[in-house]
Order: C-alpha cells, then structure tokens, then sequence
C-alpha cells in the first residue's frame, strides 16, 4: 500500500508545481498581450501574437429551443476520469 501513498504524494506534489507555473505561463501571456505588438524577438525564440474570432454555442439557448428527443439526437455520451487531490487524515489530523 505504501508504493499507492507514494503515487498520491508525488501526483500532488506535481500537480501544485504545475499549477504555479501555469500561474506564471498566464502573467507572463499577460505581459506579452499588453505589449501590444505581433512579434516579441528574443535571443532564443520569437514569440508571436495572433487575433482571431472564435464562435460559441449557447448550450442554455439550444435546450430552450430543442425538444428533448432533438436534444438526445444530437448529444453523446463519453467515460472521463477525473483526478483530485485533498489532504490524507494523517495530514489533515497533523495540521
């Protein structure tokens, strides 16, 4: 059982730095949007900034204007595995 308490540490300890550096990924994509400029040059890399539209469907709208059996017509069903994190008991009873 030892080898899964490992697993889970390490997923989470993963998962928090993966999340500060996306945090930081999103501070620097805002520093580089607020530029204002299309290419930003650098020693190594060039970093460019593209505009473009994209079109969204109002899933509330839709259910307001489908009937039900058009709504099951044009809807699918797919498995997803979700992964969370919380403290143990040992952890949260050490705090």
């Amino acid at each position: 059982m030892s080898n899964f308490n490992n697993l889970a540490d390490r997923y989470a300890q993963i998962k928090a730095e993966a999340d500060a550096w996306a945090k930081k990924l999103d501070e620097v994509k805002a520093e580089i949007k607020a530029t204002g400029v299309e290419e930003i040059v650098g020693t190594d890399f060039t970093v460019t900034i593209g505009l473009s539209e994209r079109s969204t469907l109002d899933n509330k709208k839709v259910k307001e204007l489908l009937t039900p059996a058009q709504i099951t017509a044009c809807s699918s069903t797919s498995l997803v595995t979700t992964i969370r994190v919380k403290l143990s008991s040992k952890t949260a009873a050490a705090a």
